[in-house]
């Protein structure tokens, strides 16, 4: 990501085409890197410049050939460093390559969830349809295969979608419950942890996690292990069926990183159900990682990325949005938006309730 693009010369073009022909060489060696513990030891034995190319195959009970040619291609990915005497040390692009949380969590979920699937997104643009999500299982959407993922696909998936929610739940919390709150809906409550949240920091509110069957049973069964068996419910739902209902009792509705899972026409029917659920009280939260609220290119490149899985894998459709289409969809759907903040590093909330009649 260059700061301007348009000034690169031709030989920096080409060499930049290059890359992204070769692209997944570097991913997967990334990857080999990384599992086979050749970053782990260099970084670990950086004194005196960092150990040889040799060292790293009898260390590691790895074959010279193998430690090479992974070396030769993170050297001129930048990812190593190699000196006059034949030393390898991390790059800064190594460094974070292999300790930064965030790009761990993105580098797991790309290679376990996505790289196959990602096969298949010519023809995902033209039906329409998830059609790389055979590589996982066979199901409409990936929604419904969560819960019967192979345990390193599921493990990726949950960690990519917790990481980019949980650290915004503790402020999330005392900005909601400033106000009297007895009731309150968590749709796609995923594994519980917002649910769960919410019952240690307020002992008196009720909480119902609406989703689908199988997530809806992890969800509650999570809950019970943590002692909260009385105050969180479920309500079953599928939110393409054709008439989706929900209560309607609720003080508050809350959606974190659930609508961008759906089609423009699939959140307006969404938001349309919660707000027939609604009285002239009660609020609906949308907090999301809109692609136009993003402070540095970096964060905004992760979300379009992240378009292309849903395109080729989860359900064909639905894509990270800008707030723009959001607040209309909110406007269109019977709502006012009341309230328009940041909260945490990549995330908006939107606090709405119902039109006034």
């Amino acid at each position: 990501m260059q700061a301007n693009k348009k000034n690169i010369n031709a030989f920096e073009a080409l060499e930049e085409a290059h890359r992204i022909a070769f692209a997944p060489f570097v991913f997967q060696a990334s990857v080999s890197l990384r599992k086979l513990g050749i970053l782990d030891y260099i970084f670990e034995n950086r004194k005196g410049g960092g150990p040889t190319a040799e060292e790293i195959s009898e260390k590691l009970s790895l074959s010279s050939y193998g430690v090479g040619v992974l070396l030769e291609i993170a050297e001129t990915s930048n990812i190593v460093n190699k000196c006059e005497a034949g030393k390898y040390e991390l790059s800064k692009v190594g460094y974070f390559l292999n300790y930064d949380t965030t790009t761990s969590v993105n580098l797991n979920f790309t290679n376990e969830v996505c790289y196959k699937g990602l096969f298949h997104l010519d023809d995902a643009i033209k039906t329409g349809k998830p059609e790389g999500l055979k590589e996982l299982g066979e199901w409409p959407t990936i929604y419904e295969g969560l819960s019967k993922l192979q345990p390193e696909e599921q493990k990726a998936w949950f960690d990519f979608d917790h990481h980019y929610s949980d650290n915004i739940f503790d402020e999330a919390l005392q900005k909601i419950f400033q106000k009297d709150i007895k009731t309150l809906f968590d749709i796609g409550g995923n594994t519980g942890k917002f649910s769960i949240k919410c019952a240690e920091f307020n002992k008196e509110v009720n909480i119902t996690i609406v989703d689908l069957p199988g997530q809806l049973k992890i969800a509650l069964a999570n809950a019970e292990k943590r002692g909260f068996k009385d105050s969180i419910t479920g309500h079953p739902i599928d939110w393409l069926s054709e008439n989706p209902q929900i209560p309607t009792d609720a003080d508050l509705i809350w959606m974190c990183q659930f609508l961008d899972c759906f089609s423009e026409d699939e959140i307006l029917k969404i938001l349309k159900t919660c707000a027939d659920s609604m009285d002239d009280n009660a609020e609906l939260i949308i907090v999301e990682t809109f692609t136009d609220r993003q402070a540095f290119k970096a964060s905004q490149f992760i979300l379009e990325a992240t378009s292309l899985y849903f395109t080729v894998l989860a359900n064909g459709n639905s894509k990270m949005y800008p707030a723009s289409v959001f607040i209309k969809l909110i406007e269109d759907a019977g709502l006012q938006l009341h309230e328009d903040c940041k909260i945490g590093e990549y995330h908006t909330m939107l606090v709405c309730k119902k039109k006034s009649q």
